[in-house]
């Protein structure tokens, strides 16, 4: 789910800021590409974990799918992913490539680390640079958008570590979200978010639209809704799904934002 969540946010942004077919098709398979090596490199490294917890979710858990097979998928999308992203222009290209090498390092070496949110900021704050550069004439996205971007990552790596925080914390998977907690996670994964919701609705020059105005009610009331959920239903998949709602939120103001996401 993440990895369809980031290629359908990258696809949304690159109709934002005005990617032709061809130009938008390539880009959107490049972030594709990576999010494909990125799954798959972070399952084939947790399999041992994924297998002592039980993961019924996990084919490479239950011996399903062959651990080669799967090394191999995760260094074919990662070999896809280059060409893929270079083809939407030398700068734009190793800006995405940046992405995919902050997200390996995530699975490789930082969500073990308390800068285990690190790699998610830099990621999802480089997306928006990587889609405007790619676009013609090439731009550099604003700030705000940059920073939009990066806090709903950070967002998102909070989020996604609720479902599995406690079996995480007993395999000495040891992230920021772990270290800190259930409770103060879904507290900072929804105020991130909104954060994220309000920086996009604020930033673009120009009064706050109406639709603008609404989806912030919204989002704000899913903000508050994850902070007073009671404990029993802090458990499970349900908080990511506030998340991922409010991140819905947020696409949908990036594509209203339009003309104002590029800075030539």
């Amino acid at each position: 789910m993440p990895a369809a969540a980031v290629t359908l946010l990258a696809a949304l942004l690159a109709a934002a800021v005005g990617l032709g077919p061809v130009a938008g098709i390539t880009a959107v398979a490049a972030v594709a590409a990576g999010q494909l090596s990125i799954g798959w490199c972070n399952d084939r490294l947790d399999m041992r974990r994924d297998a002592a917890a039980g993961r019924r979710d996990k084919p490479l858990a239950t011996g399903e799918v062959r651990p080669g097979a799967v090394t191999a998928a995760a260094c074919a999308a990662l070999l896809a992913c280059v060409p893929l992203s270079l083809a939407c222009g030398a700068l734009a290209g190793w800006v995405h490539i940046g992405c995919v090498t902050a997200a390996w390092a995530y699975n490789v070496w930082l969500k073990h680390t308390p800068a285990s949110w690190l790699p998610y900021a830099v990621a999802f704050g480089l997306l928006p640079g990587f889609l405007t550069l790619a676009s013609l004439p090439a731009g550099r996205p604003p700030m705000w958008l940059t920073a939009a971007a990066a806090l709903l990552g950070t967002s998102a790596h909070f989020a996604n570590a609720l479902p599995d925080i406690d079996e995480d914390i007993a395999a000495g998977v040891l992230g920021l979200p772990q270290r800190l907690g259930r409770r103060a996670s879904i507290a900072l994964a929804a105020t991130l978010a909104f954060a994220s919701c309000t920086v996009v609705a604020l930033g673009p020059p120009g009064p706050v639209t109406l639709a603008g105005r609404l989806l912030l009610g919204v989002t704000l009331a899913l903000c508050l809704a994850a902070l007073a959920a009671p404990p029993v239903l802090t458990r499970g998949r349900m908080p990511f799904l506030v998340i991922l709602a409010l991140a819905g939120a947020d696409a949908v103001l990036l594509v209203l934002a339009g003309h104002a996401l590029t800075v030539s």
